[in-house]
């Protein structure tokens, strides 16, 4: 028996960059050198197209097939490799010696299982992924690998093991993007000789044990709590400092303290309250002496005044009972 035919796999694999080019361009087979048919395989290929002949038009419901747009087949002829890809479309085939699979070219999507990965800060968290691909050459990841789409299954939770267990958890939680794109990267390599080709892989969620969620909550509170304190003693800083020249400017002018006042009284007037405050100018106490006569003329208010003191100077005189229970001013 002849050797068997080289499959195409043994032909330059696309670069990286060609990934623009169409489909039907990248799996299309090297050319071969026609290889001499033995004696056998000539005698089923002539008995073949006889029970074709005899049988016609019956025979061809098993030798017209048909492929849809996104499929190819591949074809064996006595479990020998056909080096051309058949489809879209319909193709012939010897009926009782012909063989063909049909691979899809569309793209997969694969939810990766959720995994339990210790980070390289030892922080245990459990990752979901999803990971698409598709086939770009049909006779490679049909000669090339058992099954290339499980095993392109397996690769991914592996790589993602890996690549994540060399990770720390705030890389984790905020280089996803640069994450996927290196586990994008060593899933091309490594599945490019299965005929396959890697288009996307996103971290789609990323859980923490609820123990290290309530150590985060409680470093996220205790850190927002001392921004606002801070920021609560430069407003307090910076109130002072405006008090402190507010102070100045009023002293600098003797009505500006009575038009507070007038100010202040307005503002609490406004409100619906029951109570108010009105504030007693010290200046009213100008030339008041509680030790004896005062000189000169005085002021309505300023002789109220001097008989309330009086009145308290002549209390205090008084010794206090011992019923009162009240103190003394």
């Amino acid at each position: 028996m002849q050797d068997m035919a080289q499959p195409p796999a043994s032909a330059p694999l696309a670069p990286h960059g060609g990934q623009q080019h169409d489909v039907e361009a990248r799996f299309q087979a090297a050319p071969q050198e026609p290889r001499e048919r033995g004696c056998t395989e000539l005698l089923f290929i002539g008995l073949s197209w006889f029970l074709i002949i005899i049988t016609f038009p019956f025979s061809l419901c098993g030798s017209i097939k048909i492929v849809q747009e996104y499929q190819r087949a591949v074809v064996f002829r006595l479990g020998r490799l056909i080096p051309e890809v058949k489809g879209p479309g319909i193709f012939f085939i010897l009926p009782c010696i012909d063989t063909f699979l049909n691979i899809d070219l569309r793209v997969v999507s694969y939810n990766v299982p959720s995994q339990e990965i210790l980070s390289r800060d030892s922080v245990t968290v459990s990752v979901d992924a999803v990971v698409y691909f598709k086939v770009f050459d049909p006779i490679t990841s049909v000669i090339g690998v058992e099954n290339a789409t499980e095993s392109t299954k397996l690769l991914a939770q592996t790589t993602l093991r890996t690549i994540l267990g060399s990770h720390t958890l705030s890389e984790i939680l905020s280089d996803r993007e640069k994450i996927s794109a290196d586990m994008k990267i060593g899933l091309d390599e490594a599945t490019e000789p299965w005929g396959i080709k890697v288009e996307r892989v996103e971290l789609r969620d990323v859980r923490l044990p609820s123990q290290m969620q309530r150590a985060m909550a409680a470093e996220a509170e205790a850190s927002r709590d001392a921004g606002a304190k801070i920021i609560a003693a430069e407003g307090e800083l910076r109130a002072s400092a405006a008090l402190a020249e507010a102070a100045t400017v009023i002293s600098k002018c003797e009505g500006a303290m009575q038009l507070r006042y007038l100010h202040t009284l307005n503002a609490i007037s406004s409100e619906k309250t029951s109570t108010i405050i009105f504030p007693f100018p010290m200046e009213m106490f100008a030339g008041i002496k509680t030790g004896g006569a005062t000189s000169g003329a005085n002021f309505p208010i300023q002789e109220m005044v001097q008989a309330a003191l009086q009145n308290i100077q002549r209390q205090d005189t008084i010794p206090a009972t011992a019923s009162s229970g009240g103190s003394r001013f």
